[in-house]
């Protein structure tokens, strides 16, 4: 898992969903989550049902937010669980050892090394900016970054207000992955702020080819 985590706001029109999807995913986007806090299930199986057929166009993997179920039911890729959802073992026993299973892990390296042995894919910190979706009560601190990764062998993605500006040094410290919801899904060109991010991983790459 590297490179930016596209993760879909609460938006109820399916059509627009879907273009800026495509846009993220035409543009190098590694993985989508579907997230829609507010969607009845009607419409979360109709948005869910057209992010898959999309991503499977890409061969990129849909995670779906919370709901296990809807998860099996279209045989998407995974879950990803917060704190107020099901555990990651509960998840991880339902759905078996092949799927995803990402867990947020908010600023706690704790958590985050129990979601590692409870069987998580990832692990995901934040919020390290100011986000207008996602409201934090905290501010997770870098260095959790650093931290992480002497402690942890799973994958870790950053999350919260982030920018192909900011998420830079989230990066040069380890992140694998960078979810970003806003800062795509409210621009006016979503390819060329997922074609920054990349940069962001293409460089490091580059920097350690050269090390």
């Amino acid at each position: 898992m590297q490179g930016l985590y596209l993760v879909t706001p609460n938006w109820d029109d399916t059509a627009n969903l879907i273009d800026y999807t495509r846009a993220g995913l035409e543009a190098g986007a590694a993985m989508v989550q579907y997230r829609h806090k507010e969607a009845g299930a009607p419409l979360r199986c109709e948005q869910a049902t057209a992010l898959l057929a999309l991503c499977r166009q890409y061969a990129r993997p849909l995670i779906i937010n919370d709901h296990i179920e809807l998860c099996m039911t279209l045989g998407a890729d995974g879950v990803h669980v917060g704190g107020t959802d099901v555990s990651v073992r509960e998840a991880r026993a339902v759905l078996g050892p092949d799927k995803i299973v990402g867990a947020s892990c908010y600023g706690d390296l704790a958590l985050a090394a129990a979601a590692e042995r409870d069987g998580a894919s990832y692990a995901a910190f934040g919020g390290f900016y100011p986000s207008p979706v996602k409201r934090y009560s905290f501010t997770t601190s870098p260095d959790i970054l650093t931290q992480a990764r002497a402690a942890l062998s799973i994958p870790l993605v950053v999350i919260g207000g982030m920018t192909p500006h900011n998420a830079a040094p989230l990066v040069a410290r380890g992140a694998d992955m960078v979810a970003a919801i806003t800062s795509v899904y409210q621009a006016h060109d979503p390819g060329a702020v997922v074609r920054a991010f990349g940069a962001l991983f293409a460089e490091l790459a580059e920097r350690a080819g050269n090390a």
